[in-house]
């Protein structure tokens, strides 16, 4: 077999355009790995990418999309890995810089793939390495979370969210959770309180030592109110829509006594991989899936994602 099935794009692409190609299985060479994908999450980014960044001269065209993995090493090249090894791949230029995850076989940096110990299914394993990661950084690098913490997580009721409530959860946190959709409070069960955001949740939660913003600059400034003298802010998410805070002015937008921090996600390690499956199976954590999708129907998996009405991680199976 020499050619595999493949999602590739050179344009702007909406989601009912997206198709099943033809494409050559890659060439293994020095310090790059081939996997055999099994499952894959779909993340707003590579729907940043289809619907517009495509266009921008930094991103090698045609690519394919997909910025995470779960599989097994289909060739090791030079990398020490074993043959059919479990292993979780995320970021690093992914589905951008060089081809990604939406494919049966991915060529990645060695550098780039973290070996896994989980006996969770592909289709669980799929909702993992982007997700968690990001989540396990902010709570735990950024945040800097303590068991007596209260944290605050702010636009929960997306995949990152329903993962940051579960680890916490699991740490033994205090957790408050926000939705702007009364519909969606109900999503929030795993909170300790669930909260209506009006965007003025200054006035309205109390306690809060630590808040994980998803928001992101449309309501920063009220969360850096929201929390109490001594408390952290982890900006990780842009779910509002506004990029940058114009006019932000840190001596009067930040509270005395309040510190503002980020999480980017394009650094793991494997390291970090140990230490999220060692606290999923220690916990006995079992990642949420939104929904579940064979790989033959990643249109309808895009379609769903662009139409917004799946509660948690869209995950396809190979």
């Amino acid at each position: 077999m020499k050619t595999m099935k493949a999602v590739v794009i050179s344009k702007v692409t909406e989601a009912g355009s997206v198709v099943l190609s033809e494409a050559p299985i890659p060439q293994v060479r020095p310090g790059w790995v081939l996997v055999k994908v099994k499952a894959f999450g779909l993340n707003h980014s590579e729907q940043i990418l289809r619907l517009g960044e495509i266009n921008a001269d930094y991103i090698q065209k045609p690519v394919i999309p997909g910025i995470e993995c779960a599989g097994e090493i289909a060739d090791p090249s030079d990398s020490g890995f074993a043959l059919w090894q479990k292993v979780v791949s995320l970021m690093g230029g992914m589905g951008r810089s060089f081809n990604g995850s939406y494919a049966e076989y991915a060529l990645l940096p060695a550098h780039h793939v973290f070996a896994i110990d989980s006996d969770l299914p592909w289709e669980t394993l799929g909702a993992v390495p982007e997700t968690f990661f990001t989540a396990w950084g902010s709570l735990f690098e950024s945040l800097r979370l303590t068991t007596e913490d209260s944290l605050l997580i702010r636009g929960a009721t997306c995949a990152l969210g329903y993962a940051a409530i579960q680890i916490a959860k699991a740490y033994g946190c205090r957790v408050v959770a926000t939705t702007h959709k009364v519909e969606k409070l109900s999503l929030l069960a795993a909170a300790d309180e669930a909260v209506l955001d009006d965007g003025q949740l200054a006035k309205k939660v109390h306690g809060i030592t630590k808040a994980l913003d998803l928001i992101g600059p449309k309501y920063l400034k009220d969360t850096l109110s929201s929390v109490e003298k001594g408390g952290i802010v982890c900006n990780t998410g842009i779910l509002g829509g506004v990029f940058t805070l114009n006019g932000f002015n840190p001596i009067k937008d930040i509270p005395n006594g309040v510190y503002l921090t980020g999480f980017v996600s394009n650094y793991p390690s494997q390291k970090d991989i140990d230490a999220i499956f060692a606290f999923i199976n220690e916990k006995k954590l079992v990642p949420q899936c939104g929904k579940v999708f064979d790989f033959e129907n990643i249109r309808e998996a895009v379609m769903a994602q662009d139409k917004g009405g799946v509660n948690g991680k869209i995950v396809v199976k190979l």
